[in-house]
């Protein structure tokens, strides 16, 4: 496969990802309303995970597929994207302030998913057993989310999750309801095949590992929803409520897409490697970033223009030691 011809496979997939995954969102936020299922429930099962489809089914596909690098570089270089991109470039035009009720609590949850996630690495390999643990932590946060919403918690972010009636953008009809359910239903596993194809021959063509794909150009554009949101919400001037976008994004990579990857390689009777590089520089820059982010929070201090920067900048500088990586390999 020619270069243009993976670079276009892997941009069209992620189009088709991120509208796939949207309408899927909006279309089950639409049906639950239609059934009268009771907000928090549809907020805290379809609209939370529904929003982490596009790094879920990249990476059970390409765990399915042999592509066990470009699974867990999905979830590592979204996670450092979150922190060093999506919050780092909106703050260099205007400081995100960190006091939002609940941000705090959810720092604390993202660094230990970052903790969490290198510790079942660390022999290199991510068994069953850790898969299912990984997942039943994301089933004790969703929980935990349920019993704060319950107390009338002032947390913007699971207030978002559970306001239906000032959703936008939901299918009215029960046609165009089906029709957004049956096009996202579709279109994620195609967008999903599509990226998985296009960067396992990108890694080939390049002779790089697909990890390094993963890492880049997949977690990237994976990363894309939550880098509208933050920007959206920098010019509406609430960045500081979309933080709680960007943790939960990060806690939701690491126990739900981690736990659901390691099963979905368990289903082909194999643990789920994890490469050998990560532990050269990928976990830990991520690691970094999620204790410099969890550091300024609990500090109730804003992430300023200053620190945006540097963040952006780390984030600059960390592709172009991977691209430097991949041309010396």
């Amino acid at each position: 496969m020619a270069a243009p011809a993976y670079i276009a496979l892997i941009l069209v997939g992620i189009i088709i990802l991120l509208f796939g995954g949207d309408l899927l969102v909006r279309g089950g936020a639409a049906l639950a309303k239609v059934w009268r299922l009771p907000p928090l429930l549809v907020g805290l099962t379809i609209i939370a995970f529904g929003t982490s489809a596009p790094e879920l089914v990249v990476s059970i596909q390409s765990a399915l597929t042999g592509a066990p690098g470009l699974a867990l570089g999905n979830i590592v270089g979204s996670n450092t994207a979150n922190f060093l991109l999506i919050l780092g470039l909106p703050a260099v035009f205007g400081a995100i302030a960190t006091t939002t009720p609940g941000v705090r609590r959810n720092a604390i949850f993202a660094l230990g998913a970052a903790v969490i996630l290198i510790a079942v690495s660390w022999d290199r390999l991510i068994s069953p057993v850790e898969s299912y643990v990984l997942f039943a932590l994301i089933i004790a946060y969703v929980l935990l989310l349920a019993f704060l919403a319950r107390g009338k918690t002032d947390d913007p972010s699971i207030a978002e999750l559970t306001d239906l009636e000032h959703m936008d953008g939901l299918p009215k009809s029960m046609p165009t309801i089906l029709g957004a359910l049956l096009i996202g239903l579709v279109g994620l596993p195609i967008g999903a095949h599509m990226i998985v194809t296009g960067g396992t021959a990108a890694a080939a063509d390049l002779g790089v590992d697909d990890a390094l794909i993963g890492l880049t150009a997949v977690a990237f554009g994976t990363s894309l929803p939550e880098l509208a949101t933050v920007v959206m919400a920098s010019v509406r001037r609430q960045a500081e409520l979309a933080i709680g976008n960007v943790l939960g994004s990060n806690i939701f990579n690491v126990f739900a897409v981690g736990g659901a990857t390691g099963l979905a390689a368990s289903a082909i009777g194999v643990d789920l490697p994890v490469p050998e590089s990560f532990f050269g520089l990928d976990l830990w820059v991520m690691l970094g970033a999620s204790i410099i982010i969890a550091g300024v929070i609990m500090a109730k201090q804003p992430i300023s223009r200053l620190l945006g920067g540097l963040l952006f900048a780390s984030y600059i500088g960390y592709i172009v030691i991977l691209a430097r990586s991949a041309v010396g390999g």
